[in-house]
């Protein structure tokens, strides 16, 4: 069974009643039951449903633009009112898009729901041109700020609420610790994220790990920003750049300069958000597998976390990064897609129970 972390005994009562997947034994897929194998083989074992988005851009403060995919769901049965149909805003993790199969099986969740999906792409990863030479990182959040008033101002009438996954969620709690109780959200969902970035790098520098994950998500971020290369050439040395060979290479060329960071140290203690957990003010659900090579099981803030009666832990023993393979032949549905399903609708149709918290 996963462990239940939470301070608030009204939230944990809120979870087990409306969220019950949270209690329910977990049986991993028996056959890729290790952390790094669910890592490695969920993008190919699981399906990718069918969507068809409607893409906007959106301009941002300093002239750049952020690429937004909208599933607006305008078939749905139970909310047939656009302005007030829940919204659910999907952020993907470090190198990912729309097109992730992860964020694909949300959309589908959501939509036999009844719900509206909007997924925020990182500057320049999505297709789109960069106007700036800005990127995007996990401490800064005047991106996501700009999506979520920019969605909010949309339809000020609907319910409203997030979910992000890995980076997308570390950068969702900063923005919530960020923001505390004024936020348009009403709650969100986090998916392994990595709390603290420091143990996450390390672990990652492992020799294992380096050669399954470390290296080949280097590359990513690289291929990520060599189609801009010309523009970002004005400000950084991109031969430099892409000589890096792990991600903390790349972070210190790359990420921590563009954000102003005097060193790389600083960039990370500022990215991690175990660091801004208390500062939460809605309703937070976090899934984490203890085996995640992403994110260390030691390093999850189990202590922090209940002293903020707004947040509640789900941890599993086994699951990976982003996996969470469960049944003989896992294509169709993992458990991080039932608890997103069921707390997301627990939060639309039963949120007011708790929000007296």
């Amino acid at each position: 069974k996963p462990r239940l972390v939470a301070s608030n005994d009204r939230f944990c009562r809120f979870l087990e009643e409306h969220c019950p997947v949270v209690t329910e034994t977990y049986y991993p897929t028996i056959w890729c039951w290790e952390g790094r194998v669910q890592t490695l083989l969920r993008p190919f074992i699981t399906s990718r449903p069918q969507v068809q988005y409607r893409n906007e851009l959106i301009k941002t403060a300093d002239g750049g633009q952020i690429s937004l995919d909208w599933f607006d769901n305008n078939d749905s049965l139970y909310y047939p009112d656009a302005s007030t149909r829940p919204t659910v805003l999907l952020l993907p993790g470090l190198t990912g898009t729309s097109k992730e199969s992860y964020i694909l099986h949300m959309i589908h969740q959501s939509e036999t729901l009844g719900y509206r999906c909007v997924v925020f792409n990182n500057r320049g990863i999505a297709g789109e041109d960069l106007l700036t030479p800005r990127t995007y990182c996990a401490a800064n959040t005047e991106d996501l700020e700009t999506v979520i008033h920019h969605v909010h101002s949309l339809h000020p009438s609907a319910p409203f609420m997030a979910a992000g996954v890995s980076m997308g969620g570390m950068l969702l709690l900063n923005y919530l610790g960020k923001t505390g109780r004024d936020t348009p959200l009403m709650a969100a969902a986090i998916f392994s994220a990595g709390w603290n970035v420091f143990e996450s790098v390390e672990s990652l520098e492992k020799p294992l790990n380096w050669l399954l994950f470390n290296y080949y998500l280097t590359t990513c971020l690289q291929s990520s920003i060599s189609r801009h290369r010309q523009m970002l050439e004005k400000l950084f040395d991109m031969d430099l750049v892409m000589k890096a060979r792990t991600v903390r290479e790349f972070d210190k060329q790359f990420t921590s300069v563009m954000f102003g960071y005097r060193t790389i140290e600083d960039y990370y203690e500022d990215a991690s958000p175990c660091r801004k957990l208390k500062s939460v003010g809605i309703p937070v659900l976090c899934l984490n597998s203890v085996d995640d090579v992403f994110s260390p099981g030691h390093a999850i803030p189990v202590e922090t976390a209940k002293q903020n009666a707004n947040v509640a832990l789900v941890l599993t023993s086994c699951g990976g990064h982003i996996g969470f393979l469960e049944g003989i032949w896992p294509r169709k549905c993992t458990y991080m897609d039932r608890v997103f399903k069921q707390f997301v609708q627990a939060m639309f149709e039963h949120g007011n129970k708790i929000f007296s918290m």
